[in-house]
């Protein structure tokens, strides 16, 4: 049938009107918020409770600890095997506190709840970690059986291996990181429960006098280093983490020790080196922006070159200012080369909603040479990169799972990629789940909330299980995120 020329004019002009509305679509930051938090139900290891919402998940890893004749369940696996890493577990508790504290006021009563339950999932784990004197536990499962095997947590009969660094012998990275992740929970847990708020900062101090004292990378030490090399090796060096958890412990006890500690080591433990940086290894954009506040908010100028750092690496993430710049993909995502490159999207996007709070509340800018970046220039850069991970991309893609219509099928992920307990209750050894990593059919079971590594910096991504760099999610994508989107619940057009 032949349509005059005037309605085809109108339906052309109507098809690309809707389209445009479909591309500038309000998100639901509230139901995004919901399911990252959900994410980490996916990836818990150990006795499972009742009330557990990713159904399809079970018991796993129940006797993690037996050769030390230590009870190391809990905790998460990192990523999409059946490992437990401690640094990256304890960054992404550091992480998922910060946003509780940052942004907690901000979220639903009920996912501020769901929130505290994540946190203290891995803070249980955690405290076991550093529970015997002058040892902490730095990983549970040989990486190298696991990483041989596609097989379900529950099956797994791979190696569980328990990696211990004992004094004098240093883990200044891990239980540096360790100590953040216990004082910024406790910080989480004050007003909701005062007493394992106090244990877990008590326990914080312990774990960073580890630190200090017996300072190097936990990575250096041999009968760790082929179980956390290459996967979680201390690539940056141990000193940033001493300053991170120092400044962790500054805030959560406002002690005037751990204040000296930050100003007097600044300098020697390169407080200035990659100012850039920010991530389960490195945490120096993180310790800047942190310790930042002091200096806005509380007039302490003998930090200052804290501030001028954090407000240095600000500037590059602005494409006006004369900084040297970071790397964006042509649909305007935060770029770095490496792969899993969401890790670093999710973190530095919730670098600037925090900085853009202090600036708030201190009515402040950011003098970037030629320009003046305010905190509304912050959170409307960081809406961008919320929007371009949850479909707002040249793919239409949500690269968060189950959010949206259209969002990855195939993740790199062991659980969700092997048929549940429920519908095979036969056991799957290491090399029968070979069929399933090699299928090319939708994972059946959606790890819901679950933030893939992402696009490369073409914007392109192939929905495929086999390139984890792409297609694997983590708990320290996630993290961060948890804060980003409590925010923007709050407040969806800053």
């Amino acid at each position: 049938m032949a349509f005059p020329k005037f309605n085809l004019i109108f339906f052309f002009f109507f098809f690309f009107l809707s389209m445009l509305l479909v591309s500038a679509t309000a998100h639901d930051y509230n139901e995004a918020l919901s399911k990252a938090i959900l994410f980490f139900e996916g990836q818990r290891s150990g006795f499972l409770p009742e009330e557990q919402r990713q159904k399809w998940r079970r018991n796993s890893g129940l006797s993690d600890g037996w050769t030390y004749n230590m009870d190391l369940t809990g905790g998460y696996y990192d990523a999409g095997d059946n490992v437990k890493f401690g640094f990256p577990m304890a960054f992404t508790t550091t992480m998922l506190a910060w946003s509780v504290i940052e942004f907690g006021d901000m979220m639903p009563s009920q996912e501020l709840r769901n929130t505290l339950v994540a946190i203290r999932w891995s803070s249980d784990y955690l405290l076991k970690t550093i529970s015997q004197p002058n040892r902490i536990y730095v990983q549970v499962g040989d990486p190298i059986s696991d990483h041989n095997c596609w097989e379900r947590p529950e099956d797994m009969d791979t190696s569980r291996k328990v990696y211990a660094v004992d004094a004098p012998n240093p883990a200044s990275d891990v239980a540096g990181e360790t100590a953040a992740a216990l004082a910024a929970s406790s910080m989480a847990f004050r007003s909701s429960d005062p007493g394992y708020s106090e244990t877990l900062l008590r326990n914080a101090v312990k774990a960073f006098q580890f630190a200090d004292s017996y300072r190097g990378a936990y990575s250096d030490n041999a009968d760790v280093r082929d179980g956390v090399c290459p996967f979680y090796c201390d690539f940056d060096g141990y000193q940033d983490e001493l300053l991170w958890g120092a400044a962790w412990l500054r805030r959560a006890t406002h002690g005037d020790d751990f204040l000296d500690y930050i100003q007097s080591n600044g300098k020697t433990l390169g407080a200035d080196d990659n100012i850039n940086e920010f991530g389960w290894d490195n945490k120096h954009a993180g310790l800047n922006v942190l310790v930042s506040k002091e200096v806005l908010e509380g007039n302490i100028d003998s930090l200052e070159s804290y501030k001028s750092s954090a407000e240095s690496f600000l500037c590059t993430l602005i494409p006006e200012t004369s900084s040297s710049h970071i790397e964006y993909t042509p649909g305007g995502l935060i770029y770095r080369p490496g792969g899993s490159n969401l890790q670093h999207a999710t973190v530095i996007t919730f670098l600037q909603l925090v900085y853009a709070n202090y600036l708030s509340r201190t009515s402040q800018t950011i003098n970037c040479g030629n320009v003046y970046v305010s905190a509304q220039t912050l959170r409307q850069r960081a809406k961008k990169q919320v929007d371009y991970i949850l479909g707002d991309n040249p793919l239409n893609l949500s690269y968060m799972v189950g959010y949206g219509n259209n969002y990855p099928q195939r993740i790199h992920h062991r659980g969700s990629s092997l048929p549940s307990i429920k519908d095979h209750p036969q056991f799957i050894a290491c090399k029968e789940g070979s069929v399933y990593f090699n299928s090319t059919d939708p994972n059946p079971n959606v790890l819901v909330g679950a933030i893939v590594g992402g696009p490369g910096e073409d914007d392109v991504y192939e929905d495929d299980r086999a390139d984890f760099r792409k297609s694997e999610p983590t708990t320290y994508i996630n993290a961060p995120f948890v804060g980003v989107l409590a925010y923007f619940v709050a407040n969806p057009n800053p």
